[in-house]
């Protein structure tokens, strides 16, 4: 099996997650700054899960970079 249908499988999963992730933020009901203070913690775990996962993709395509292709044992 080529490792470009691996690559595309975990890019289509990474965004899949991604998606995921993003529909658990809500928008509050008022736009003022002292609605948004709340909301601080479940942002800021967004954002670090969204570092996270941007540096596994990284590093997983980094991986399929040096591999010539895939077989059974890879998968």
């Amino acid at each position: 099996m080529s490792k470009g249908r691996l690559e595309a499988f975990s890019d289509g999963v990474v965004a899949i997650i991604i998606t995921i992730m993003v529909l658990e933020l809500r928008v509050p009901e008022e736009g003022t700054l002292s609605r948004l203070v709340p909301l601080l913690p479940k942002f800021l775990s967004y954002v670090l899960s969204f570092v996270y996962l941007g540096i596994y993709w990284n590093n997983h395509h980094h991986l399929l970079q040096v591999s010539k292709n895939v077989n059974g044992a890879i998968l």
